[in-house]
């Protein structure tokens, strides 16, 4: 008997052994699926990063998961432009900021700038006075506003309001310095890098993100140390502390995606914050505001009556009654002055309106694409010089662009990775896409104007809207101004506007609602208009970890 139970035993354990060999043979998470060979570098073959546990959050980003909902009005039409019908729409998960971002975060980026290309120098000018928010769109010929004008962007007390005077390119450019300032700083703190690195670039050595993973050895103006005020800073990128010329890469997983301005679809999906309650079939008006209910005012037990945002609430009143129905702002106000919405944003109604990134056109088509919706793809590549490597700018390669207000703004910095336009090479027998600048693909051309034919002759080249055609020159340091002075021109819409979202404190509440949308000139800023940035999310659609099927 006690030779037969230990036979039995025997086979259980055998069997255990059997079973739990099985199932280390069917974990791939170390060694490769396809091959069996070690996949972390071990045995001296390419190393990958099997024990990646997920994108962090970049600082002041916070998490939405992606999903489905209904983009467009849902109730109000109140202009009757029939520019926002509702579509359903698909949206994939990212990260946006908790709140707009601010004067003290908007002053950092120009005091790196100032330090890095001091505008005491001729060629490096126009880099910094090309990033400075206009403080001039606070003033009224009819109203006195010279403490905003003075004040709002610099003085202490206005830190934490909303930047604005900020223009979308000016906006754009800021994302990407964030992008890379946030990535260098990660390397910094995880011992890649020296953390003087940072304090002590130059406009000589400056980090880029794109210019470290596709040339690192170009980083930094491919310079180990740089001397400064006579101390002399090590540069070298290195994948530990302990060993020399090894360079972080995309597959370790390290550096984050860029920070940018999130497209109108994930900006409205974020604002409303509980996106099941805008399905397209079941929709029954349960929610016009980020918060829910109808209206603007709390009916909640604690803050009964308190407004739920910024905005103008009639002819003559910016913030209400003092000390009894006041909003407590009468232009913008401090973010997190309000209660945020369900996904924990601040100010996605009111206080100030904001840029996304979308090309305004008064249609969605929604027939072409419903998933990640954007209009404004212009596809580019690496420039690549004659010796095969890639082309990063130097100091003197700066590239600006004169704006139709004939502002002059740098449209690169030195140390970026010079871009241009992809040709027939890369779209040849595509099926997606057919040309780099796809800002128009699908917009409705012929029946956009009555007039187009007319337009569209031998010498006049064919565009979507006849809007007015400023011209600013820039000839021996004059700038030229030609306004267009034909009485044709039908609409102020072309390539160059982008959408903004979300009412501002100059706003009515019908504003307010996530839906609306309006379109204002990419290089023109206003008082009530600001931005926030968004980030993508790499890999799973949640942030709970991968569902198991069993």
């Amino acid at each position: 008997m006690i030779m037969k139970n230990f036979v039995k035993s025997c086979m259980l354990a055998s069997l255990a052994i059997a079973m739990t060999s099985c199932n280390n043979s069917r974990d791939y998470k170390s060694n490769s699926r396809a091959t069996g060979w070690d996949l972390s570098g071990r045995d001296g073959g390419v190393s990958y990063k099997t024990d990646y546990e997920g994108q962090e959050a970049g600082p002041g980003l916070l998490f939405v998961e992606g999903g489905t909902f209904t983009m467009g009005r849902v109730q109000d039409d109140v202009m009757h432009d029939w520019n926002n019908t509702p579509t359903q729409q698909h949206v994939q998960s990212f990260y946006i900021d908790e709140t707009e971002v601010t004067n003290v975060m908007y002053l950092e980026y120009l005091d790196w700038l100032k330090q890095v290309f001091p505008p005491t120098e001729e060629r490096y000018k126009n880099i910094y006075t090309g990033a400075l928010p206009d403080t001039l769109v606070w003033r009224n010929p009819l109203g006195f506003n010279e403490n905003m004008v003075n004040n709002y962007l610099r003085h202490p007390a206005f830190h934490n309001y909303p930047v604005v005077g900020v223009n979308w390119i000016q906006a754009t450019e800021f994302s990407q310095w964030r992008t890379d300032r946030v990535n260098e700083k990660r390397l910094a703190d995880k011992g890649y890098t020296s953390r003087d690195a940072y304090k002590n670039s130059t406009a000589e050595s400056v980090f880029n993100t794109e210019t470290y993973l596709n040339a690192p050895n170009q980083v930094y103006g491919g310079s180990d140390s740089i001397t400064r005020g006579g101390r002399e800073t090590d540069r070298k990128l290195r994948n530990n502390p302990d060993s020399t010329n090894v360079y972080v890469q995309r597959k370790d997983g390290e550096l984050l995606p860029a920070y940018r301005l999130p497209t109108e679809a994930e900006w409205e999906y974020a604002a409303l914050g509980q996106s099941s309650l805008r399905d397209y079939n079941s929709y029954r008006g349960r929610k016009k505001y980020p918060w829910d209910g109808q209206y603007t005012r709390s009916g909640d037990r604690k803050t009964i009556g308190d407004q739920r945002a910024n905005f103008k609430q009639g002819q003559g009143d910016y913030g209400g009654i003092a000390g009894w129905s006041d909003d407590g702002a009468d232009i913008t106000a401090e973010v997190k002055s309000y209660e945020p919405n369900d996904y924990g944003l601040y100010d996605m109604a009111g206080n100030v309106s904001e840029w996304v990134a979308d090309v305004y056109r008064p249609r969605v088509d929604n027939e072409y694409n419903d998933f990640n919706y954007f209009r404004g793809n212009v596809y580019t590549k690496n420039a690549i010089t004659e010796d095969g490597k890639v082309k990063v700018l130097t100091a003197d390669e700066v590239i600006y662009d004169t704006l139709s207000n004939g502002r002059i703004v740098a449209r690169n910095t030195p140390g970026e990775i010079a871009q241009v336009s992809i040709g027939d090479q890369e779209t040849y027998l595509r099926t997606q896409f057919s040309k780099s600048d796809n800002v128009n693909f699908r917009d409705g051309d012929k029946s956009s104007s009555r007039y187009y034919e007319k337009r569209s002759g031998d010498n006049e080249v064919k565009k979507m809207y006849n809007s007015p055609d400023n011209k600013v020159t820039l000839k021996d340091g004059e700038i030229n101004r030609r306004y267009d002075g034909s009485s044709d021109r039908t609409t102020l819409i072309d390539d160059n506007v982008r959408v903004y979202k979300g009412g501002s404190w100059r706003d009515r509440a019908y504003w307010m609602d996530p839906a609306q949308r309006r379109y204002f000139p990419q290089d023109m800023a206003t008082d009530d208009i600001g931005f926030r940035n968004a980030m993508s999310k790499v890999g799973s659609k949640s942030n709970k970890g991968r569902r198991t099927r069993n």
